[in-house]
């Protein structure tokens, strides 16, 4: 009986896990990593409550299509995978996408990028 179980939760998260890697964002949302926050500084002290903060900077790993527009055609995004991120302190939303923490953000809520 166990072992019948153990199968169905394996089939299940195996099914999960194939839908995570291929997440596509819809519209004007993108897929962002947030970067860490440095804890030690280059002359290696280590600065107390880093950790409680939220890093400010991301990665993008995926962008939706474009938010469609009144006459029908969708809008240029201005960010692609793979670009640094300056993000809100708040707002995303959280989601887990095989085991790791990423945000779902609108484009205009995204502040900047690096160059």
């Amino acid at each position: 009986f166990f072992s019948l179980i153990d199968k169905k939760i394996s089939n299940m998260l195996r099914a999960t896990t194939r839908l995570a890697r291929s997440f596509q964002p819809l519209s004007d949302r993108v897929l962002v990593s947030r970067v860490a926050v440095e804890t030690k500084t280059a002359g290696g002290i280590i600065l107390p409550g880093a950790e409680d903060k939220k890093g400010s900077e991301g990665v993008v790993e995926a962008v939706g299509p474009g938010m469609l527009m009144e006459n029908g055609s969708t809008s240029a995004m201005n960010v692609a995978v793979g670009d640094k991120v300056l993000l809100p302190e708040y707002g995303g939303t959280k989601i887990e996408l095989d085991g790791d923490e990423k945000f779902l953000f609108r484009e205009m809520d995204i502040l900047g990028k690096f160059d």
